[in-house]
């Protein structure tokens, strides 16, 4: 097969990686890809949002299979066109997309079909969100409603804190348009989880749980971010838990999409608290986690064109999907700077050095034959191992001996899981 992957990011790599262990695929192209990416790839100079070049090039190149990576061209309707042209595409249409490309809209459906969130109200006027929130106590949440590159909400443990990322969110609007309406949300305590699931119309099928860190610092200190690091499996929450999360949150989710004339088609990504009264759902993306697909997909033993292919021709349900014992942790390195402003063009050194690990590539680029930055989040290392303890020796022993101006990496990724997953 001739398959296609549009994106950038280690995402986009880590999906590039998997697709190159099965027998079925004889070339990938990747559009635009990134200097990781190129060496498993052939990177095609197109943006991810230039629908008719990317449809045409499928068109002109005999592609025999699309599989779309990031959300912004889900959400404007990329699967949409590919099958407009007749072209099999893995994804959401964008009516289903939506359940990301909008969290008013998420969480009116939640609402609607009874299914666990956070207590929450909407606006799309700035005054009437700030008189709702002066009668809310701290901590609260603020999420813009549109996308915002996995940095629209704001935690805020004070009222001052709230009031000000409500203005900058609706006034200043500092993820642009995105922040035109707001939902305010009910803070929910408890350790946070991830739960990526291939779907077909009703047909859930859970991939291993993972946990992401996106706070920028140690011990969830700072400002979000799209994610500082992930581990699969999750020795330190029941698996009753877990079962209980996808009884009660994905696969109603995915039932109550096809009920409204949705039906979800692709990833279904699952953010979910665990909170003293049970799973509650934080968001949904409708593609694969970034960097939860790092720790997730180097664990799946099934040839992921079969997944592909068996949820595009409707045939799921009839798929057997199996997984490794072994655990993976995944650390992110960053840009200094990020998730405000960095540098980019940084040389990369002892890309060579990392051993065994997998060393995905988020925001990298080729200059004269060198590797250098090109993003806030420039590589995820990824230890695999015998258990937690394991893949994070090795995923940190690998990090250590990678470098370049300004990196900084948190290093107590997984630490949570280290209680029972020694």
């Amino acid at each position: 097969m001739r398959i296609l992957v549009i994106g950038r990011g280690g995402r986009e790599h880590a999906i590039v990686w998997a697709l190159r262990r099965s027998e079925k695929v004889k070339h990938i192209f990747c559009a635009p890809g990134n200097a990781g990416i190129g060496s498993l790839a052939e990177n095609v100079d197109i943006g991810e949002l230039e629908f008719d070049r990317l449809v045409q090039f499928a068109l002109d190149n005999a592609v025999d299979l699309v599989v779309v990576g990031p959300d912004d061209p889900l959400a404007a309707g990329i699967v949409d066109a590919f099958e407009a042209a007749k072209v099999p595409v893995y994804g959401p249409r964008k009516n289903a997309a939506e359940i990301e490309g909008s969290k008013i809209f998420m969480k009116n459906l939640l609402r609607k079909y009874g299914i666990p969130t956070a207590k929450y109200e909407t606006f799309t006027e700035y005054e009437p969100a700030l008189a709702y929130l002066r009668s809310q106590p701290a901590p609260i949440v603020i999420k813009a409603d549109g996308l915002a590159a996995g940095k629209g909400v704001t935690v805020c443990f004070t009222a001052e804190e709230a009031e000000r990322a409500l203005r900058e969110t609706m006034v200043d609007k500092s993820f642009g348009a995105a922040g035109d309406k707001v939902v305010i949300e009910e803070y929910l305590e408890g350790q946070e989880m991830s739960i990526l699931s291939f779907v077909d119309g009703e047909t859930v099928r859970p991939m291993p749980a993972a946990q992401d860190h996106k706070p920028v610092f140690d011990g969830d200190k700072g400002p979000n971010t799209g994610g500082m690091g992930t581990d699969s499996p999750l020795p330190h929450i029941p698996q009753a838990i877990i079962d209980e999360a996808i009884e009660t949150i994905v696969k109603p989710t995915a039932r109550a999409m096809a009920a409204e004339g949705r039906p979800f088609r692709g990833v279904l990504f699952a953010g979910l608290m665990i909170t003293k009264d049970g799973p509650k759902t934080i968001e949904f993306n409708a593609r694969f986690g970034d960097p939860e697909t790092q720790v997730v997909l180097p664990r799946l033993n099934t040839d992921l064109v079969d997944i592909f292919l068996a949820s595009i021709n409707g045939r799921l349900h009839d798929l057997d999907i199996s997984w490794s014992d072994e655990a993976a942790v995944c650390v992110v390195l960053a840009s200094g700077g990020y998730p405000g402003s960095y540098p980019k063009g940084l040389p990369i050194h002892g890309l060579d050095d990392a051993g065994d690990a997998l060393v995905f590539h988020a925001g990298t680029a080729e200059r004269d034959g060198n590797i250098v930055t090109a993003g806030g989040r420039v590589l995820g290392v990824v230890g695999l191992g015998k258990d937690i303890a394991d893949a994070r020796g090795k995923a940190y022993e690998a990090a250590d001996k990678i470098s370049f101006e300004g990196k900084f990496n948190r290093t107590d990724i997984a630490a949570k899981a280290l209680v029972r997953g020694k």
